[in-house]
């Protein structure tokens, strides 16, 4: 973890402190939302979630099939352990708000 995470952070996260806050893949178990990708959200809601959250979570791209079009898109899947985690999220990420 860098210095200033750790200077905004006033009771340290043990997930944070053995970097397994965050996997690798999406696990089966967390529930997830799915959102349009735009320039560089991934990385803005990783550290909104970080900054905001306490639980583990996962933000990762992948693909998804629009039946409505018939097509292949890109999105931006993120889910979380705790599913109120995800309720507080969609509630209160700024980011989420505009398009």
């Amino acid at each position: 973890m860098t210095p200033e995470i750790l200077r905004r952070i006033k009771k340290p996260n043990i997930l944070d402190y053995f970097n397994i806050r965050r996997p690798n893949t999406a696990p089966s178990h967390f529930e997830y939302i799915n959102i349009p990708i735009q320039y560089n959200l991934e990385k803005s809601i990783s550290n909104w979630i970080s900054d905001h959250l306490k639980g583990r979570f996962f933000v990762g791209k992948t693909i998804y099939y629009d039946d409505n079009r018939n097509q292949l898109t890109e999105i931006l899947k993120i889910g979380f352990e705790d599913p109120k985690e995800l309720s507080y999220f969609t509630l209160a990420c700024p980011l989420l708000k505009y398009k």
